[in-house]
């Protein structure tokens, strides 16, 4: 008969508990991480504060989600936010109105200004999503969400070219050419669903044509990427007909989430874990990229998601070799793709908002702990990114993954979330490092959560400012707690399902 690590420990607690008389206690297992503060292995870019999504362009203008913006940008070292719709009718940028009689000569580009000064003003640029489709340019009336995004092609390409190069010189006339180039642009919204795109691949890749030849001509140094695909789709299909016709990719862009159908994404069921599942979606993604004429070229996850601790830690990590930024989607719960939510905060499935009312959940503030990480990897093993700061300090995360469910249909949805996991016992071993005093910090489910004291105050639908105030306070991370590591460097530490630590040493 062969046992496994666990049912060894297992056991010898039973063994124990014989010869004692006493009951046995269930025994926590023990994780084994090393880190080698000597040996550095390379850069470790934050490709997690390179951009966070966020609904569509309108809601930016809301002073909850300003103020959601405000922690993010400050808090985790954010740099851009992306999100749908610039274009939509809702911001008035071919709209009749009284002023212009019905007469829409040319785009009134007003609330875009305003969308994209909004940013500005709180440290962030803008990641460029060039959707959807103005009506006065739409082949069709086909939309998306109660805020009706058209989701059909142009009625002629040359049109929507002529469209697209006016926009690019408003924003270099506005903002410089300097600035603008540093604001990559991706042409449209998972075009490979029916619910965002009416039309087929062949009509996305002209669109693409048209889009990135009235940019390039206004300023070939712009940034100019696709196909912004669900489920790591046409990236081979783009580069060909890219390179067929000797278009510019600047960067490729695709999406994936964990509970995505694995049949869609491998072409069969490999049955993974959904923690595996974003990272080999984007290995294979980088693969297709590296056997195309753009081999290299950035890669960008612009959407995909998790709300477990861990989880984020983990897909990141094993994200690193293979793409050049992510973006997690959503940066605030002031969102309303599905519609306006009926809560602030709830049990189970919350949806993909991070922040709420400033109000921060489990999700940011990982991505705090995360923004105290340094630029230099470090050599380590077990669950755990390692790094080495600038003022020469070490900075290391760990994690106790745990297999959580993520939403597969319409996040929110869920009453109660999935999680197989179990406390574990981590002994953090620093090599060279015996004796020396390290702080430690701590995410989980209950620590660096809203819902303890939300729990507490009865779970109201609608708290009010008083208790909102008191949620933000209780979400807060605690300060760190100081310890010692013992004579061979190590200390031990036991993290919850989903938990993580970050282990500072100076």
């Amino acid at each position: 008969m062969t046992y496994n690590r666990r049912e060894m420990l297992q056991f010898s607690a039973l063994g124990a508990a014989a010869m004692t008389g006493f009951p046995a206690l269930a025994a926590t297992p023990t994780v084994a991480v090393t880190v080698n503060p000597r040996k550095q292995i390379g850069a470790l870019p934050h490709i997690w504060s390179e951009c966070a999504g966020s609904d569509r362009a309108a809601i930016t203008l809301r002073e909850s989600w300003r103020k959601d913006l405000g922690r993010w940008a400050s808090e985790t070292g954010l740099k851009r936010v992306r999100f749908h719709g610039i274009f939509n009718d809702e911001l008035g940028v071919f709209a009749p109105s009284i002023l212009n009689r019905g007469k829409l000569d040319a785009p009134n580009f007003q609330a875009i200004d305003e969308v994209y000064d909004g940013l500005l003003e709180r440290g962030v640029a803008p990641f460029i999503e060039l959707s959807f489709m103005p009506a006065k340019l739409a082949s069709g009336k086909p939309s998306f969400g109660f805020y009706n995004g058209n989701i059909t092609p142009p009625k002629t390409m040359d049109s929507w070219g002529d469209f697209i190069r006016q926009f690019i010189t408003h924003l270099i006339d506005r903002y410089g050419a300097q600035t603008v180039r540093t604001w990559p642009m991706e042409v449209w919204n998972e075009p490979n669903l029916p619910f965002f795109w009416t039309s087929d691949q062949a009509t996305y890749f002209d669109m693409y044509k048209a889009t990135v030849t009235a940019i390039k001509s206004v300023d070939p140094a712009i940034k100019v990427g696709g196909p912004s695909t669900a489920q790591g789709a046409w990236l081979s299909d783009f580069a060909a007909y890219c390179a067929a016709n000797n278009l510019p990719v600047d960067f490729f862009s695709t999406h994936c989430y964990a509970g995505d159908n694995q049949d869609k994404l491998f072409g069969q069921n490999l049955n993974l874990p959904q923690s595996q599942v974003i990272p080999e979606v984007i290995k294979r993604c980088r693969q297709q990229i590296d056997a195309s004429p753009y081999a290299g070229r950035p890669l960008w996850l612009s959407e995909w998601s998790a709300d477990s601790p861990a989880l984020i830690a983990h897909i990141i990590t094993n994200c690193l070799p293979h793409c050049q930024a992510m973006s997690q989607w959503t940066m605030s719960s002031t969102y309303e793709e599905l519609g306006v939510a009926d809560y602030v905060l709830k049990e189970g499935d919350m949806g993909y908002g991070t922040m709420i009312h400033q109000i921060p959940k489990v999700p940011f503030n990982t991505y705090k702990l995360m923004h105290q990480l340094g630029e230099v990897r470090l050599a380590a093993e077990g669950p755990a990114l390692a790094s080495k700061r600038a003022d020469g300090s070490l900075a290391t995360l760990i994690w106790n993954l745990a297999e959580v469910q993520q939403p597969s249909g319409i996040p929110g949805q869920a009453r109660t979330r999935n999680v197989t996991g179990e406390d574990k016992s981590f002994q953090v071993k620093f090599e060279g490092a015996a004796g020396k005093t390290v702080s430690v910090q701590y995410v989980d489910q209950q620590r660096g959560s809203p819902l303890p004291a939300w729990r507490a105050m009865g779970s109201p639908q609608y708290p009010r400012a008083d208790q909102l105030a008191t949620l933000r306070k209780a979400a807060e991370i605690a300060a760190p707690v100081s310890m010692k590591l013992d004579a061979q460097g190590s200390l031990t530490l036991t993290l919850p399902a989903e938990g993580v630590a970050l282990i500072t040493l100076v």
